[in-house]
C-alpha cells in the first residue's frame, strides 16, 4: 500500500498528465550492504492505467498507444547498478513496452530503512526509481507529434519494502 508505479508526460508543452497503473509487481533483491549486487524489477498491468479521466485511460490503451489487446504489460529488469553517492545509485536494464525491449537507465534512491509500527515493527526499506525514456523508441503514440504529446516520458517507481 506504500507503493506506486506511475508516470508524467507533458501535453501541449504547458501541462503535466500523471498516471500510474493499479496492478504491479515490483522485487528488489539486496544481498549486500553496500547494494553493489542489488537487483530490481517491475512490471506492470497496462490494463490498469489510471490517469484519472476515463475516456483518456480508453485511448491509451488503445492500438494507438499500449494495443493492450496485444501488449498488457511494462517490463523491467535491471542488469547493473552503481554507485554515486551515498544514497544514489544509477541503474541499467531491460524495459519492455508494446512489445519493444530497449536498455533504459535510471536513477535509484535509497531513502533509507524504518521500523514499522502498524507491522509489528517489521524493518523496512523505501526505494524510489525514476528515469526519463522516450515513448518514440517504443512506438508509443506515433500520431501524436510533439508538441501535442512530448516525446520525453518519466516512469517513477516508489516502493516500501520489508527487509
Amino acid at each position: 500500500m506504500h507503493s506506486r508505479v506511475g508516470f508524467t508526460i507533458n501535453h501541449l508543452g504547458i501541462t503535466d498528465v500523471t498516471g500510474y497503473f493499479g496492478k504491479f509487481d515490483i522485487t528488489v533483491n539486496i544481498p549486500k550492504v553496500d547494494l553493489s549486487d542489488a537487483k530490481f524489477s517491475f512490471s506492470a498491468d497496462v490494463n490498469t492505467i489510471n490517469t484519472t479521466v476515463e475516456m483518456r485511460d480508453k485511448h491509451l490503451k488503445s492500438p494507438d498507444f499500449f494495443d493492450v489487446a496485444h501488449y498488457d504489460k511494462i517490463t523491467f529488469v535491471s542488469t547493473s547498478i552503481s554507485k554515486k553517492s551515498d544514497k544514489l545509485y544509477t541503474i541499467t536494464g531491460k524495459l519492455t513496452m508494446h512489445g519493444v525491449t530497449q536498455t533504459a537507465t535510471f536513477e535509484m534512491v535509497y531513502k533509507g530503512m524504518a521500523k514499522n509500527p502498524a507491522a509489528n515493527n517489521a524493518e523496512v526499506v523505501g526505494i524510489q526509481v525514476s528515469g526519463l525514456v522516450k515513448r518514440s523508441d517504443f512506438a508509443l503514440g506515433p500520431k501524436f507529434p510533439e508538441p501535442m504529446l512530448s516525446d520525453d516520458v518519466i516512469i517513477k517507481v516508489d516502493g516500501e519494502f520489508k527487509k
